[in-house]
Order: C-alpha cells, then structure tokens, then sequence
C-alpha cells in the first residue's frame, strides 16, 4: 500500500481479471446521458435495494453520513433525519436534479452536494461516521482508489455498505455480461464485475451479505472500519 498525501492507495493484485476501461468522461456523458429519464427508469428497478441499504444506515446512532453517486438524490428522503447526509457525484446533470429534490422536499438532514470525484475526496481523514455508495462501484473509472478513500474519510468502527450489481462466472447471465462489457465505455458502468473486487480489504471487516431479490441481481454489503 502506497501513501500520497494523506490518501491511501492499494494496486490491485495482478490475478485479478482485468476490467473494462471506463474514465471520467465516459461517465460524466453517460449520465448526461441518463439524468433525465434515470427516475422513472432505473429508480423504480433499484428501489427495493437502496431501501435495504440505507436501512443499514438508519440503523446507527446519529452521525455524519457520505453518500457516493448520490444521482438525481432519490435516496435522500429515506434517511432517517437524526444524520447529516453529504452526497456526492461526478455528474453534473444528476446532482442539479438533486438540489432541486432537497429543495422540493424540504430536506434539511442533507448537508451539502458536492461534484467530486469518489477516488479523490476533498476531505480530511475520518470525516464521517459512515459511507453509502449504492450502485457505484461498477460505474467509476478506478474502483480500487475510490474504496481506498472510502477506508481513508470513514472513521474506525464506522460502517461502509455498498450495494451493487456484481457479475457471475457462468450460465446464461455470465455470458451476457461479458458480452455487454463490451460496450463499458458507452454504457458508463461494467456489467461484468466480480465481487471479489470489493472483498479481502485488511481495513474493512465483513459484517453482512446478503443477496437483494431484485431479479437477484444485487447484494448488499456491510462493513465495519477496522
């Protein structure tokens, strides 16, 4: 592991599969792309899952929560009030939908949005008491560095839950996976991503997984900082 001002950073080992390059503009046009339709769309498709998440979340004592790809803010209701919600995203268009819904909805618990890039977070060390990334880990350019900020903004003992889709070695599903992988690029996100990707990380002890019957396309994830 390697220290760069403050941020930790770990290179993925070499005998894991290589991913589909996706980069920050790739991203940022997809979800121009998706921001007006993303609600009715992917909202309605995601909802049973991102209920489940930040019920982990909600589950805590009050604290300072930070929500990576927070979109059009869908999520930011359902929080229970006592925390203070920090959302973040890469994209522009998604995060005005969200200003627009906290102003719409009267949602003081949200403290800030922010455009910023979930592997370089501009905030000091253990700044929250836990993190929320719903569906993004498949969409960012670096998966491994915005997991190592995650570890780094979190404090020990703080939670990390993630919930996401992640790919499978075979059948009928895994074949349309790489076959889509193909198409990472346009898409903005990579179909085909293992969940090994996540697990194994010396600061983050696994607490719960469990899979979302959402189609079965989904698992929950929870972790305490070490």
């Amino acid at each position: 592991m390697a220290t760069r001002n403050g941020e930790l950073r770990r290179a993925p080992p070499t005998t894991k599969p290589t991913l589909a390059a996706i980069d920050r503009a790739h991203v940022v046009a997809a979800y121009a792309r998706w921001a007006p339709v993303y609600d009715p769309i992917f909202g309605a498709f995601t909802r049973g899952p991102g209920r489940m998440a930040i019920a982990e979340i909600n589950a805590l004592p009050p604290g300072r929560v930070i929500e990576l790809g927070v979109g059009t803010g869908l999520s930011l209701p359902l929080y229970d009030r006592r925390h203070r919600i920090v959302g973040v995203d890469l994209s522009p268009d998604m995060l005005s939908r969200a200003e627009k819904r906290v102003s719409a909805e009267h949602l003081s618990h949200v403290e800030a949005l922010l455009e910023m890039d979930a592997a370089n977070l501009r905030f000091p060390d253990q700044s929250f008491d836990a993190a929320m990334a719903m569906f993004v880990i498949t969409v960012v350019p670096d998966p491994e560095g915005v997991l190592a900020e995650i570890v780094r903004v979190v404090r020990p003992g703080g939670r990390v839950v993630l919930v996401n889709h992640f790919s499978v070695d075979s059948g009928f599903r895994a074949l349309i996976e790489r076959w889509m992988s193909r198409f990472s690029a346009r898409l903005g996100w990579r179909p085909n991503f293992p969940i090994e990707r996540v697990l194994g990380r010396p600061e983050l002890r696994l607490v719960k997984r469990q899979s979302v019957k959402a189609f079965d396309l989904f698992t929950l994830l929870v972790f305490e900082r070490k």
